[in-house]
């Protein structure tokens, strides 16, 4: 749904976009329209094209908690290396998409060397692991293609949850995918050293 500007001589008007005709903003368009639906998860793919997701179910909503605390608490309890995210935070990958994963980490290194303008509203940069949840609404091909465009960006790990079917894919830079159905835990190898995901939570 697009909101089109009141002047003193219109009213505000509401369209309904079709999901058949896309909506294409530049990156500062994105980032005034960020600014006015704060509570919309908004992202902006390598073409321009605007997406649109709404608010998440109260199920998803604990799920990415779940895992957003987990990953917070490894990163306090470690000492705070590097910085991490949660599902809020937009990135501007190197292809030009503002993608917000559920759950982020990049490393210190990385972070430091970004200047003040690329951490900007959108930091410039693509993280070293990243989370994808997939929630009712999703499909899944819509996610890893989202994972497959983080691995080509320099994410070095990536998880993809589905907790409808208890499956999880994980990528990582340079290796094929790997599939795990119902694991009861999922590791940060060597990215994340330390990190373990309980899925009990998210399963349930």
């Amino acid at each position: 749904m697009v909101q089109t500007p009141a002047s003193p001589e219109t009213e505000t008007l509401l369209i309904e976009l079709p999901k058949s005709i896309g909506l294409y903003v530049t990156q500062e368009q994105f980032a005034a329209l960020a600014a006015a639906n704060r509570d919309l998860r908004l992202e902006r793919t390598a073409q321009g094209e605007l997406i649109v997701n709404p608010p998440t179910g109260w199920e998803t909503g604990r799920r990415n908690w779940s895992i957003s605390g987990e990953l917070y608490l490894w990163w306090r309890n470690a000492g705070e290396p590097g910085e991490a995210f949660d599902s809020s935070t937009g990135f501007i990958l190197p292809n030009g998409a503002t993608r917000s994963p559920d759950a982020s980490w990049v490393s210190g290194e990385r972070w430091q060397a970004l200047t003040s303008a690329q951490k900007g509203t959108f930091a410039n940069i693509c993280p070293d692991f990243v989370v994808e949840l997939r929630s009712s609404s999703d499909t899944l091909k819509s996610l890893q293609d989202k994972l497959r465009e983080y691995i080509d960006n320099g994410t070095k790990l990536g998880w993809l949850i589905d907790p409808q079917q208890r499956r999880v894919e994980i990528y990582r830079l340079g290796k094929d995918v790997e599939v795990l159905e119902n694991p009861a835990e999922l590791s940060g190898e060597a990215v994340l050293p330390g990190f373990v995901l309980n899925l009990r939570r998210v399963w349930h």
